[in-house]
């Protein structure tokens, strides 16, 4: 059949248009196909986030405030991503020399978003519960769809592929690496030496084991939730899937989380019954919790109003009541001075990085020295409001000496009427060793490590001062 020119452009146009149609009705199913890609396309977003613009991670992973994309998933997607992210950040060190042991040649500079989707591909198939067609599949899909990836999703597909066939070897390959920063490593290796910052950073590469501070009976605890009571007195909870809410005894506030390690700080202020006591830096509020329930007479003090918030929230949930003052602690001048003052200071939080992974990358050595700065100015204002005969405990989250040991060195030198109350080993069974020989205690993650639970706690330091 002959068709004339108007005929042919006729054609052509239904052509076009069942193509078209054709084509939207082929990608339509396709999207819906690829369950999960939204949640890895998040979570390369906020991996992008926390290592190359060093946001901190909590934020973004808040339900109602964070990464767009991450809001926008739904719940199982969202632990999925915080999976995935948390477990990079653990071992991105590894991860990383693994992939560039992979590449013929380094990837082009600038393709940083090329760099994270790897990453997070890796992750899954390395250190999580992911199929690696899956892991594969998803990941050359990521690249395609985006236009800076697009013409690298070939080199995706080969990359994952052959870290597919050569897994178990290349993760021998870098047993050996540590899993943290090289900054926080170095500093680690200074202060511990070279066995006890590679205990640190392997514990650091596992998630966090859940404790909880108990109102009475740990024992029973224990028993009800399935877990150990530690040498500290926390109880340690075995592996569950589900929210802590769903726990029995939560709801009636019988119990709060809180790592083992941070509950040691307030046990040092000793016997508090009837005693009036400042917390100072009190949320979210479980030192203030254990304040409290040792019959305490307590003022919890706070400078950020929504971080208040949190801490009565918490409060009314133990059925736990206190004075709650929102103030900056520099401005806090009380009419009357305290039995007790604890100061769990700000710092640089090294010693949670198994529960806040991120802290490690977010945060850097001028970081340090700027908080450090910051506990010596607080510390000093908080001597002033104890009074004559009562004691201070200053303790924060650090593993680094400069944020504990040397700033009460400094303030003990040029502060008459203080001294460093030492601390008694033997009054800490099970904790002996985080006994310095000036009586402070110094926990790290290498620490407590009991075979019938996942080891480790967090790092803390924490000192007694007393007035005379």
């Amino acid at each position: 059949m002959v068709l004339n020119d108007r005929d042919k452009n006729k054609k052509a146009k239904v052509g076009k248009a069942r193509n078209k149609d054709s084509h939207a009705d082929f990608r339509r199913p396709a999207l819906e196909e690829k369950a999960g890609l939204d949640a890895r396309i998040a979570a390369a977003k906020i991996l992008a986030a926390v290592v190359d613009r060093r946001t901190p991670l909590d934020g973004m992973l808040d339900a109602e405030h964070g990464n767009p994309a991450y809001r926008a998933l739904i719940e199982p997607d969202r632990a999925l991503v915080r999976a995935i992210v948390q477990a990079a950040l653990r071992h991105l060190p590894r991860i990383e020399a693994i992939l560039s042991s992979l590449l013929d040649s380094p990837l082009p500079e600038g393709a940083r978003s090329l760099h994270h989707l790897l990453v997070i591909a890796m992750t899954q198939m390395m250190y999580l519960d992911v199929p690696d067609h899956s892991a594969v599949d998803l990941a050359v899909e990521q690249a395609t769809r985006d236009p800076r990836n697009r013409r690298f999703a070939k080199l995706v597909n080969a990359v994952l592929r052959r870290l597919g066939r050569e897994k178990a070897e290349r993760l021998a390959s870098v047993a050996s690496l540590p899993s943290t920063p090289k900054w926080f490593f170095d500093r680690l290796v200074k202060v511990y030496g070279a066995d006890v910052a590679a205990q640190i950073a392997e514990v650091h590469g596992r998630p966090a084991p859940i404790d909880i501070t108990v109102k009475s009976n740990p024992e029973v605890w224990a028993e009800r939730l399935n877990g150990c009571v530690l040498p500290t007195g926390s109880v340690r909870l075995a592996e569950f899937r589900g929210g802590i809410p769903t726990l029995e005894g939560f709801a009636d506030g019988e119990w709060w989380v809180q790592d083992a390690a941070a509950a040691l700080p307030a046990r040092l202020l000793g016997d508090i019954s009837g005693k009036r006591v400042a917390d100072l830096c009190a949320a979210p509020g479980g030192k203030t919790a254990q304040l409290i329930q040792a019959g305490a007479i307590v003022t919890a003090v706070e400078q950020s109003e929504s971080r208040i918030r949190r801490l009565k929230s918490n409060l009314n949930r133990l059925h736990l009541e206190c004075e709650c003052v929102n103030a900056s602690l520099l401005d806090f001048r009380p009419s009357e001075l305290f039995d007790g003052v604890l100061l769990d200071a700000p710092c640089s939080s090294t010693g949670t990085a198994r529960r806040h992974p991120d802290v490690l990358w977010t945060k850097g050595p001028e970081d340090v020295a700027k908080l450090a700065s910051l506990q010596e100015t607080l510390l000093r204002h908080a001597l002033t409001l104890v009074r004559p005969g009562g004691r201070l405990v200053f303790s924060n989250c650090s593993l680094d000496p400069s944020e504990g040991e040397e700033v009460v060195a400094r303030v003990l030198a040029d502060t008459p009427g203080y001294r460093r109350e030492p601390i008694v080993a033997v009054d800490w069974p099970g904790l002996e060793d985080a006994v310095t020989p000036l009586g402070e205690l110094r926990t790290t993650p290498a620490m407590l490590t009991p075979e019938d639970a996942e080891g480790g706690i967090d790092g803390f330091y924490a000192c007694v001062l007393s007035r005379s």
